[in-house]
């Protein structure tokens, strides 16, 4: 069985979380898939499919930014034919971007991260949200399976896009054990946010909140990583690292004292597994999929409450140890083998 897994929309280092999982499931299927696999890149994104075989796709557009993302779709979708050459010879397609391009004649498979225009559509301008529902719900309606990362987002496909429950599985990312692991590097006076400052992500109420905890430990830092951050303005007390690679993310996990985490909507949580993979305590949002992800390795607050946050922040560092036992313990559960595993089972159902 030769499947195909469609990576064309990817933009190397622009589209987050959904990056971090297309990569890992293709290493965790290179070490245990027992499938024909062949990985579909675009110009900009060789060396995506982890040691998968690859099939380079130059007639899709070269596309390193979002806009030049939605260039190179919309142009793809105006002229398909070209790309749906490259495809022949499949038994099943394979999107993990959510996005179906180029539409194939196979079974297939679509991963839906999450639905967050539908949830919290006030986040989004109109064209946004109505590109999501042609090119999202679309996908997902026309699929023979629909992958998500938590029962969460499962839920929501079923209720709001009207996807048959059996055709519907919920599938935990993994984590990357070997580079988010416990090290040597002493605990530092410092909180870790790793985001983009998406408006989701909810930075000016964490600003909030670390204002009321510097009034008790003036000495305390936050940083932040992910792009976006340049030229914006941060309080007092605020690092901002913007990118930084995966290992200096995994000792920046090492080394905060607490990670917290206060985002409005999630599909998955990402971050606070790697955090405690990394026997990094996590105070986290109790919002979307963050409580089925973290469990009771983590201290939850109201994430629209900035003394709440603060409050249980607090705590946490007062009193880390029982979040990095249990957080050690959730982690280990997560590895991109068994994601992998699972989605080849959807794979043979197609």
């Amino acid at each position: 069985m030769r499947v195909g897994i469609s990576l064309l929309t990817l933009v190397p280092g622009a589209v987050g979380g959904s990056e971090t999982y297309v990569r890992g499931l293709a290493r965790g299927l290179e070490e245990v898939g027992e499938l024909d696999y062949s990985v579909f890149v675009p110009p900009v994104a060789g060396g995506a499919g982890e040691g998968l075989p690859e099939v380079a796709v130059p007639e899709y557009r070269a596309a390193r930014s979002i806009p030049e993302r939605l260039l190179a779709m919309a142009l793809a979708a105006a002229r398909p034919g070209p790309l749906r050459r490259r495809y022949e010879g499949l038994d099943a397609i394979h999107y993990p971007l959510t996005i179906a391009l180029p539409r194939l004649g196979l079974p297939t498979a679509v991963t839906v991260h999450d639905l967050q225009h539908l949830e919290m559509p006030h986040l989004f301008g109109r064209a946004e949200r109505a590109f999501r529902r042609r090119a999202h719900e679309g996908s997902a309606r026309h699929a023979d399976a629909v992958i998500v990362p938590s029962q969460f987002v499962r839920r929501g496909v079923v209720e709001r896009l009207g996807v048959v429950p059996a055709q519907v599985h919920a599938i935990p990312h993994g984590l990357d054990h070997d580079r988010f692991c416990p090290g040597d590097e002493p605990r530092e006076n410092f909180l870790l946010y790793p985001a983009r400052p998406w408006p989701h992500k909810n930075h000016e109420r964490l600003f909030e909140a670390f204002a009321l905890l510097r009034r008790e430990r003036p000495g305390l830092e936050l940083v932040l990583t992910g792009g976006g951050h340049e030229g914006r303005p941060v309080p007092a007390g605020v690092r901002v690292e913007g990118l930084v690679s995966l290992d200096e993310l995994a000792s920046l996990y090492r080394r905060a004292a607490c990670l917290v985490f206060p985002s409005l909507y999630e599909g998955f949580g990402q971050p606070p597994l790697e955090a405690m993979a990394c026997g990094c305590p996590v105070a986290s949002s109790n919002a979307g999929s963050l409580p089925e992800a973290c469990g009771d390795a983590a201290a939850y607050f109201d994430a629209t409450d900035p003394e709440d946050i603060a409050a249980v922040v607090a705590a946490v560092l007062e009193n880390p140890q029982r979040l990095v036992v249990a957080g050690l313990q959730r982690a280990s559960r997560f590895t991109w083998a068994e994601t992998a595993r699972r989605h080849e089972t959807v794979y043979r159902s197609l």
